[in-house]
């Protein structure tokens, strides 16, 4: 059910659902202890991530994987932005229609609305609540879009 942080948006595209424990995440977070978080949660649950600094050659990392279900990719990264590492993704044959949801501090309508545009799959804000994350994850990876501030 959505919650009062949940901004609906019209004509979400759904993707098949990925069982968590089967899930492989690409993390792209220059800070440390928010990786840490993420990467704690998603162990947690189950699912298996990697991890990139920057926006920077995130297309040919994620080419050196067997697959990648889900980039979990933060806006503000050094050398190139989400938004730059986004449109890379989404040119790459291989990667196009992997699951991109941004995960940011700039946490406001603005920016979830320019996510939307330039073609994310989701938005988080940050700082993440633990308590509500493992469930934006497991509805993410259920086809579900989350847009939450």
């Amino acid at each position: 059910m959505p919650n009062d942080h949940t901004v609906p948006l019209p004509q979400e595209k759904r993707h098949p659902a990925i069982k968590p424990e089967e899930a492989v995440v690409l993390v792209v977070e220059d800070n440390v202890a928010n990786f840490v978080l993420i990467a704690r949660i998603l162990g947690y649950m189950g699912i298996h991530c990697e991890w990139k600094t920057s926006g920077y050659e995130v297309v040919e990392y994620a080419h050196t994987l067997p697959r990648v279900d889900l980039v979990l990719m933060d806006i503000r990264l050094p050398y190139e932005d989400g938004y730059s590492a986004l449109r890379k993704i989404r040119s790459s044959p291989n990667l196009k229609d992997t699951l991109v949801v941004a995960v940011t501090a700039e946490a406001s309508r603005e920016q979830l609305n320019r996510a939307k545009a330039a073609g994310f799959d989701g938005f988080i804000g940050k700082p993440l609540d633990p308590d509500r994350f493992p469930d934006q994850i497991r509805r993410i990876l259920n086809g579900e879009p989350v847009w939450e501030l």
